[in-house]
């Protein structure tokens, strides 16, 4: 399996590059619309079939790839069941697997950062967290029907009841982690360490976080797949 972690500066986003070496399928997680010529000619240069962009939600900090990529390859574009967007190939649901060459991609719904949340379990030995469990933090629950008792119930009844070796590979970093364990999040992450359900929700109603600044423009044009909405 080859296994890239790439990454866009102005959004802190990490964007998952997936490829079975053998059959050369491809699929690409959370990719960002500004960094579609760099994904595009990486594909290329390894000589990869793109198959599916995978969304883990609809994002409020950058504008998605997925629609760009659909056009330049035929992939699909893939995003969770219940999420508000139009345009997808296709939506997946909790416990679903998608198959790039012979890697598997099981999907396990973590709602709670917004209402339509997914993590993707890649060959049952790493995970891709999304928004919902970052390295020594989560994503916010204040907005895009985010829930925290929610977010709460998914980081410690799914995520961390995977194998504690599970390798952590989240949406996004902006203290210079590139990945951990879940087994090291579970000892680790302050967020969630000796804190109570209700104790987690009190904490996320006071974070008191400004909204992202492409929240406005983001959001809608996300629901679309990337392609920009008329005025």
């Amino acid at each position: 399996m080859l296994f890239r972690q790439l990454f866009d500066y102005e959004s802190y986003t990490y964007t998952y590059l997936i490829a079975d070496l053998n059959t050369k399928e491809a699929a690409l997680v959370d990719p960002v619309i500004e960094q579609v010529e760099r994904d595009y000619k990486l594909l290329q240069e390894l000589g990869l079939t793109l198959k599916y962009c995978i969304e883990t939600h609809v994002h409020a900090d950058h504008i998605t790839g997925t629609g760009k990529l659909r056009e330049l390859t035929g992939c699909e574009g893939i995003v969770p069941e219940n999420a508000n967007v139009d345009c997808a190939s296709r939506l997946i649901k909790d416990g679903e697997i998608l198959k790039v060459g012979e890697i598997e991609i099981k999907a396990i719904a973590t709602p709670g950062h917004t209402d339509s949340h997914m993590a993707y379990l890649v060959n049952q030995d790493r995970v891709l967290t999304g928004d919902a469990l970052f390295i020594r933090g989560c994503g916010r629950t204040d907005f895009q029907s985010g829930d925290a008792g929610t977010l709460y119930d998914s980081v410690t009844q799914k995520l961390f009841s995977l194998p504690e070796d599970t390798l952590v590979y989240p949406g996004h970093d902006y203290r210079g982690h590139s990945v951990s364990e879940i087994g090291e999040e579970k000892r680790c992450n302050p967020r969630f360490i000796d804190r109570t359900r209700e104790q987690f929700i009190e904490f996320m109603g006071n974070l008191n976080l400004p909204d992202p600044k492409k929240m406005m423009e983001a959001v809608p044009a996300n629901q679309q797949c990337g392609n920009a909405v008329a005025a």
